[in-house]
């Protein structure tokens, strides 16, 4: 399982047509997390100022069309990775069949996101 985090209402547009995210035009990707750790330290690190709901995709990479590959990130990794991880980027629009499940993020007390809850 791969994470992908998303506003829910980025998720919700064209819910009858293949996911984009804005990553996909600027970077040519869109990016994921290998883990749900990692996923907390990037949401950490780019998601600070979002707007409730962040959510967080769960993809199965093997029902995944378009091409996924893993790389090292741009630079060092965000803070509460691990120093040598790689990241999962699907180059293309997500296939909705590939996404099982949505997990919602959640903050604790110091405004800070620390774990992912189910959401339904």
């Amino acid at each position: 399982m791969i994470y992908h985090l998303a506003p829910l209402d980025d998720w919700l547009r064209e819910p009858g047509r293949p996911y984009t995210a804005a990553s996909l035009l600027t970077d040519g990707f869109i990016h994921c997390s290998p883990d749900e750790p990692t996923a907390l330290a990037v949401a950490n690190a780019y998601f600070q100022d979002a707007r409730d709901p962040l959510m967080a995709l769960l993809i199965e990479e093997r029902l995944v069309e378009p091409m996924v590959k893993w790389e090292a990130p741009n630079g060092p990794p965000p803070a509460g990775a691990a120093p040598d991880v790689l990241f999962p980027h699907i180059y293309g629009r997500l296939n909705r069949t590939a996404v099982l499940g949505l997990e919602k993020l959640e903050r604790n007390a110091n405004g800070v996101w620390a774990e992912l809850k189910p959401w339904s």
